[in-house]
Parts: structure tokens; C-alpha cells; sequence
């Protein structure tokens, strides 16, 4: 427990700084801007982590042959691993930033983006998506340091990029309407991967690496490629769902559009401890089986489980409490309507998170484990849970199912990865010779 509240509490402030400013964006757009400016940024907001969630996914993927080749003290492939990480970068920055530029307002049109808001919505994240090779800097350089057991270096870099980026908010979104919030976004994260990179090449300096180390390895890329992609799917198949869901909240008009964009916002910030217990469990794993140490496996995931569900319940009472009033920080009080709209979101999220505890302790946990296939399949649970209520329980039951959309998700990729969690540590064990005496006893004799 010590262990990992000293590990995933730098990533948690730092996923909490990354929240506030993109939060600040959010918040300055609808106090300086309105409600249809504060409805054009969050109708991009599923795509926004559909794409950016896959960059970030890749880049997470690509840490965990480095963090078990540290777990294995292997300096020879780590050092491979890791000059490679920076060449597969390369290439996935320039081919999603060319792709995902040219389907931009495309995918904006598919979504039913109303007309009112649609020009707003596209230069806002087609700016933003501009950006994608300093999100690739950041959090590849970042994962590096977090495998490598520093996990407070990248916290320090996004803390000063948010400072930043609430003053380039405050100078640019009043003379550059949305476009100013998308700027100040990308200059923030921009310098925050400069800030990391600075520091790993001299923190990094001892392992002296040679003109043979940064040269390019098929065999090191595809073992990169074979933890990254899938788990860079994951995070975009999850987002699909999203999408389609995005798309039937766009159907119900600007104001409902601005109270779930407000309620994510607050929720996406709620969530923070979620998404550091689940890079935590990453990492933690990841190192661990690289040592063949199965029994701390199942230890931290227990430890960081109980963490996730006393949050959970906190995290609860605090929106019972205090729901409304964290919506007036988005929307001016005369705006009851839409308050309401955001609380009722927020409570039906927030109801739920011991399931999304679950799903994120677990997913990742099993991806640094080296499976990161289960976690693609868990994110195509997640997908069809929230197709579903795109697609039916939206247009047939309403909002209700705009709140409940995610924690039917949570459901259905809990449902998997429970049994998925349990058959990997079992076939791990198998392969360590580590089988416990009741798993002897249900082998066969030729396995035991």
C-alpha cells in the first residue's frame, strides 16, 4: 500500500493538473464566451479522447517492455527499448496528425454537431489535434521516467505547463474566441514534453548510450507495437462508444450538449485517482512480472482496490453535496435548467465509480502484465455497452440513459476482466512455476 500510494500519488497530481487546465479552458470558455462556445468545445470532447486517447494509450503501451526489461535489471534491452519508443513515436505523430486532420470536420458532420456550432467545434479541435506530436512528446517521455520509477519528474513539467496555460487562457480566448482555449492547450503540453525530455537525457546520461542503441530494431518496434497499439485501441474503441453516445447527446440541442459537457469536465476531474491507480498498477505490474514476483501482484492489486472504493464512496457523498455548486463554475446561476441537467449527470456517473475503480485497477493491471489484447476486448465492451444506449435507451428513455451510458459500460467491461484477471495471474504462475497447492490439486498431472 505505502509502496504504491508513493508511486501513484505524483501521477495522481499530475493527472489532476492536466484536468485543471483543460477544466480552465472549459470554464474560461463559458464565463468569457457563452453557452454556445461552452457547447462547441464539448461536443468535441469524445472525439478529442477518442484520438488523443489512442496517442496517449500507444505511448503507455510503449513504457511497459521498459518497465519489464528494468524489473529484469535486462540495461541492454531497455536501453533498446527505449531509443526505439522515440523512432515509433515519430511515426505515429506524423501519420495520425496528416489522418485525423483531413477527417476532422467530417467526423464533426457524422456526429450531428448542430450548424449553430459546428464552424466553433471544428477549430477548436482541429487545432487541438495539430498538437497531437507534443501529446506524443509529453507522454512518451513521461511513461519512459514512470517505468524507470520516477513518477514525480513529469508531475513537476505539467504542473508548470498548467500555469502556463491558464495565463495563455486568460491572454487569447477573449481576442481569439475558441481557438485561443485550443492554442494555449497545445503551447502547455508543447513545453511540458520539452521540460521532460530535457531532463530524461541527463537523468539518463548514466546508461551511456551508443550510435548501435539508437539504431532502428524491428524486433524491439514490433514488441513496442504489440503493447501499444492494442492499448491504444483500447482506449479508442472505448471512446467509439462515445461517440455514438456523443452523437445522440448532439441530437438533444446546445443546452443539453452544455450541461453533459460541464458534467464530464467535473467528472473527468473526479476521475483523476481512477486513471493514477490504473498507470500505477501499469507500472507496478509491469516491473513485477519482469522480476517473476507473482505474489506482489496479487498483493498491490488488493491494496490499490481498497483505495479505489473508499474514493469511490467519498468521491459520491462529495457530488450529493456538492454537485450544483461545482456546475456553477462552468454556467451563471439563471441557468437552473442546465444545473440540474449536470447534477443529475454527475450523480449517475458518480454512483458508479467502484465499477470504474474496478475497470481501471484491473485493465491495467493486466496490460502490464503483458496482455494487452484482454484490454482491447475490455474496451469493445465498453463500446457496444455505450452504442446501446446511443442507439436505443437514449432516444427511447432520454437523459437518463445520457447519465447512465457510462456506468453501463463499466459494467460490461467488468463483467470480462474480473475472469480475465484471474486466468492471466493462473497462466503466469504456470509459466514462473509458481502454482499455488490448490492450483496444483485442479492441474493436470503433466502440468504439475
Amino acid at each position: 500500500m505505502k509502496l504504491i500510494l508513493n508511486f501513484g500519488l505524483p501521477l495522481l497530481f499530475g493527472l489532476l493538473f492536466q484536468q485543471f487546465y483543460n477544466m480552465v479552458d472549459t470554464i474560461i470558455v463559458g464565463k468569457f464566451l457563452g453557452v454556445d462556445a461552452l457547447a462547441a468545445v464539448g461536443s468535441t470532447g469524445s472525439i478529442n479522447f477518442m484520438i488523443l486517447g489512442f496517442c496517449i494509450g500507444i505511448c503507455n503501451g510503449f513504457a511497459i517492455p521498459v518497465a519489464q526489461a528494468f524489473g529484469a535489471k535486462d540495461t541492454d534491452n531497455m536501453k533498446k527499448y527505449i531509443t526505439n519508443c522515440v523512432w515509433a513515436s515519430i511515426f505515429f505523430a506524423a501519420v495520425m496528425t496528416v489522418a485525423v486532420g483531413i477527417l476532422t470536420r467530417n467526423i464533426l458532420i457524422w456526429m450531428k454537431t448542430p450548424d449553430s456550432i459546428l464552424d466553433q467545434a471544428f477549430i477548436y479541435i482541429f487545432i487541438i489535434f495539430m498538437g497531437i506530436p507534443a501529446t506524443f512528446l509529453y507522454n512518451m517521455v513521461s511513461g519512459i521516467l514512470r517505468s524507470l520509477g520516477d513518477s514525480v519528474t513529469p508531475v513537476v513539467c505539467l504542473i508548470a505547463s498548467s500555469l502556463l496555460n491558464i495565463v495563455l487562457d486568460i491572454l487569447l480566448v477573449r481576442p481569439m474566441g475558441v481557438a485561443g482555449a485550443a492554442v494555449a492547450t497545445v503551447v502547455a503540453q508543447a513545453i511540458s514534453g520539452v521540460g521532460c525530455l530535457i531532463y530524461m537525457c541527463k537523468k539518463l546520461g548514466y546508461l551511456h548510450f551508443t550510435k548501435q542503441d539508437w539504431a532502428f530494431s524491428m524486433r524491439h518496434c514490433l514488441t513496442l507495437c504489440g503493447m501499444g497499439v492494442p492499448m491504444g485501441l483500447q482506449y479508442s474503441i472505448t471512446a467509439i462508444g462515445s461517440v455514438i453516445l456523443q452523437a445522440a447527446v448532439n441530437s438533444m440541442g446546445e443546452s443539453v450538449i452544455a450541461a453533459v459537457s460541464a458534467g464530464t469536465k467535473i467528472s473527468m476531474f473526479l476521475c483523476c485517482p481512477f486513471d493514477a491507480m490504473g498507470s500505477t498498477m501499469a507500472t507496478y505490474g509491469g516491473q513485477n512480472v519482469g522480476a517473476k514476483k507473482m505474489d506482489r501482484v496479487d498483493a498491490g492489486l488488493k491494496a490499490c482496490i481498497k483505495l479505489g472504493i473508499v474514493y469511490a464512496i467519498l468521491a459520491f457523498v462529495f457530488i450529493l453535496l456538492f454537485g450544483k455548486n461545482l456546475a456553477l463554475l462552468f454556467l451563471d446561476a439563471e441557468e437552473t435548467e442546465i444545473i440540474k441537467l449536470v447534477y443529475y449527470f454527475l450523480l449517475g456517473n458518480s454512483g458508479a465509480y467502484i465499477l470504474l475503480a474496478l475497470v481501471n485497477i484491473v485493465r491495467f493491471m493486466i496490460q502490464g502484465l503483458g496482455y494487452s489484447a484482454f484490454a482491447v476486448i475490455a474496451g469493445i465492451c465498453e463500446m457496444v455497452a455505450r452504442t446501446i444506449a446511443g442507439f436505443i435507451l437514449v432516444p427511447k428513455f432520454g437523459y437518463v440513459f445520457v447519465a447512465l451510458g457510462s456506468p453501463l459500460a463499466w459494467i460490461f467491461a467488468d463483467i470480462f476482466l474480473i475472469p480475465a484477471y484471474i486466468y492471466v495471474v493462473k497462466r503466469l504462475r504456470r509459466k514462473f512455476g509458481q502454482e499455488t497447492p490448490a492450483m496444483l490439486k485442479r492441474c493436470p498431472k503433466s502440468l504439475a
